[in-house]
C-alpha cells in the first residue's frame, strides 16, 4: 500500500446530467504550451493530457488507462509525471485511489500543471515534486447539471459533497486547517512549487527541473489546435457537449472529429475550423 496513511476516496455515483469540464483559465494555458509526451522508463506513467476520456480529441487519460500501467509495472516503486488542467472528478478520484493503493512506492513529478482533477491524483504521490514554473491548482467540484430549479439546488447540494470528499483528500496529504483549504479551493488557488510546498502539496522543489517549452511536433498540431479551439470555447462559457457539436459542425465535410481515424488531419484544417467558428459565435 501507499508508504503514507491516506484516506479512502469516496466513488460517488456519476449524476445522470453531470457534464464534467477543465476550468477555462488553466485549459486555456495548458493549451497554449502542452508537453508532448517523452520516452520513459517502464516504471513511469506519464499524465500529459486531461482527465477522463476526451472523446472529440482522441485523448484523455483514465483510470483504465493507469490500472493498466500499474499491472504492468507490478509491485514496484513508480513514478508519476503529471502535466494536465484536470477533467473529471470521477476519473481523478479513481486514479487517486489506484495509486493510493499501489503496494510501492508512488513519486509524483509535476512537470507542467497539476490542476483540477490532476491535483487530486498528485495527492497520491509519497514524494510529491515540482519543478521550477510549474503551477498546482485546486478549486471546487466543477462541472454543469442540467434541469429545472429543483435539479439546480440538489446538483448544488451534490456539488457540496463532492467538495467536502476532496477537501478530505487534500487535508490528509497536506495536514492544513480544513477551513484554510476550504479558502484555497474557493478562491480557484494556484500555487508555483514554493507555495505548494509551504501548504503541503508538494514535498520538494526540484530546481534542476524546469517546465519545459512546448514541443509542436507536425504529428501533434492538429490535436493541439483542436484544444486550443476547446479553451477558446470554454473561455466564452460555452459547456463541453455544446463545444462537440460546434466543432463537429465546423468540420462538416472536412473531418469527422468523433472519428479516430482523422486525429492525424493537419493544423491548417483545423485552425480554418477555428476561426470560421469564432467569426459565426461573434456574428
Amino acid at each position: 500500500m501507499s508508504l503514507r496513511k491516506l484516506p479512502e476516496a469516496k466513488a460517488f455515483q456519476r449524476p445522470e446530467n453531470y457534464q464534467w469540464d477543465a476550468p477555462s483559465d488553466v485549459l486555456a494555458r495548458w493549451a497554449d504550451a502542452p508537453l508532448a509526451a517523452e520516452a520513459d522508463d517502464p516504471n513511469t506513467v506519464s499524465i500529459y493530457d486531461v482527465i477522463g476520456e476526451d472523446w472529440w480529441t482522441g485523448g484523455g487519460f483514465t483510470a483504465k488507462r493507469m490500472a493498466a500501467a500499474l499491472r504492468s509495472i507490478g509491485p514496484k516503486d513508480v513514478t508519476v509525471k503529471i502535466n494536465s488542467p484536470g477533467g473529471d472528478m470521477f476519473e481523478g478520484i479513481a486514479i487517486y485511489n489506484l495509486l493510493k493503493d499501489h503496494p510501492a512506492k508512488v513519486t509524483v513529478e509535476v512537470m507542467g500543471w497539476a490542476a483540477s482533477a490532476a491535483s487530486i491524483i498528485a495527492m497520491a504521490g509519497d514524494d510529491i515534486r515540482m519543478g521550477l514554473g510549474t503551477f498546482m491548482m485546486v478549486h471546487n467540484a466543477w462541472g454543469a447539471v442540467i434541469g429545472n430549479r429543483h435539479d439546480m439546488r440538489e446538483g448544488a447540494d451534490l456539488f457540496e459533497s463532492f467538495d467536502s470528499a476532496l477537501a478530505d483528500i487534500y487535508e490528509a496529504r497536506t495536514g492544513m486547517k480544513r477551513a484554510d483549504i476550504a479558502k484555497l479551493m474557493d478562491a480557484e488557488t494556484f500555487m508555483g512549487p514554493t507555495e505548494a510546498v509551504k501548504n503541503g502539496f508538494a514535498d520538494s522543489v526540484d530546481e534542476g527541473r524546469s517546465a519545459p517549452e512546448a514541443k509542436n511536433a507536425g504529428e501533434m498540431q492538429g490535436v493541439h489546435a483542436k484544444r486550443r479551439l476547446d479553451a477558446v470555447l470554454a473561455q466564452r462559457g460555452v459547456p463541453r457537449s455544446e463545444r462537440r457539436k460546434l466543432l463537429k459542425e465546423a468540420t462538416a465535410g472536412k473531418h469527422d472529429a468523433a472519428d479516430p481515424a482523422t486525429h492525424d488531419a493537419g493544423p491548417d484544417d483545423w485552425l480554418g475550423a477555428a476561426r470560421q467558428l469564432i467569426q459565426t459565435m461573434q456574428a
